[in-house]
């Protein structure tokens, strides 16, 4: 490294054209720059310049070793300008892992920020099964519900509303219920992987509180098709709010006691460094947060 600094001192001395010069620019005495000089010349066991009262000049081999010094320092600025760049402004590739059931929120949630940067490009690995960040080099994973302790570093975004839905078709055959005991009457769909039953928490407008533990008939480990069996007829399901929202709107689901609030399930921001992190992942994670923060059953 001491090396290093020297084809830096000397690099400077050249370009200013003095020791004085390069001192005041890098901060250092004259004597202390014109010390670094002789200890490359010692080192190298030749003569890189020829000192007068006048001026410097570079003998010939302190001139071919310049160019090699001034290469460094330009390649070392060009790392330092391209690292600025990289926290200042969105740059590079940027690797976000998302649930299944999350992808298609990607392009609404980050398609400005894309937009306002060309230099940035996006890499999207959709999968529900948990993924090392590091190994599948990672930049940005969206998680939701508890997570495991790791040394990730993790922002919460927000939390995500459950609601209790149905089709139409499946009321109109097996009743709308009225209050949450008759929850228990019906048929569920849920997670394949919940053991012991589903756990259905609501909370009503009173704050009486109610918990209901039902067996799902249909099973999936993917909240989407779970969401589409909803809405094909199968039975009640457990959905989140941002997705459901649409097919309540449009009359395909149903929301059932909606005076009635079921748990949240907060939605998280995990990136594997805990450090500085760049420009392209922290105005990803800003982007996410704002676009979730706008749609419906959702809370800070």
């Amino acid at each position: 490294m001491d090396d290093f600094r020297r084809m830096a001192v000397f690099a400077s001395v050249v370009h200013h054209g003095s020791m004085s010069g390069a001192g005041r620019a890098l901060g250092m005495s004259a004597s202390a720059v014109s010390q670094q000089v002789r200890q490359l010349e010692r080192d190298g066991g030749v003569t890189l310049l020829h000192r007068s009262t006048r001026k410097l000049g570079l003998t010939e081999a302190g001139e071919r070793f310049h160019n090699r010094c001034a290469a460094m320092v330009l390649a070392a600025e060009q790392a330092r300008a391209e690292m600025n760049a990289s926290r200042d402004a969105p740059s590079g590739v940027l690797r976000l892992s998302a649930p299944v059931g999350f992808a298609r929120h990607v392009a609404p949630a980050l398609g400005t920020l894309l937009a306002d940067n060309p230099a940035l490009r996006l890499r999207v690995l959709v999968d529900d099964a948990p993924i090392d960040l590091i190994e599948s080099r990672i930049d940005l994973a969206i998680r939701f519900g508890h997570l495991a302790d790791s040394t990730w570093a993790a922002r919460r975004l927000c939390a995500l509303q459950w609601w209790v839905c149905a089709s139409p078709a499946w009321l109109a055959a097996h009743g709308t219920p009225e209050h949450p005991d008759a929850l228990l009457a019906h048929q569920w769909l849920g997670f394949t992987r919940e053991t012991g039953g589903l756990l259905v928490e609501l909370q009503g407008p009173g704050g009486e509180q109610r918990t209901l533990r039902v067996e799902p008939r249909i099973a999936s480990n993917n909240q989407v098709s779970i969401q589409q069996m909803c809405c094909s007829g199968l039975g009640l399901a457990l959905v989140g709010s941002i997705d459901a929202h649409e097919e309540v709107a449009s009359g395909q689901l149903v929301r059932l006691l909606p005076a009635w609030q079921a748990r949240t399930l907060d939605v998280w921001a995990v990136t594997p460094q805990r450090d500085a992190q760049p420009a392209k992942v922290r105005q990803a994670i800003a982007a996410l947060q704002a676009y979730l923060l706008e749609q419906p059953g959702i809370a800070p």
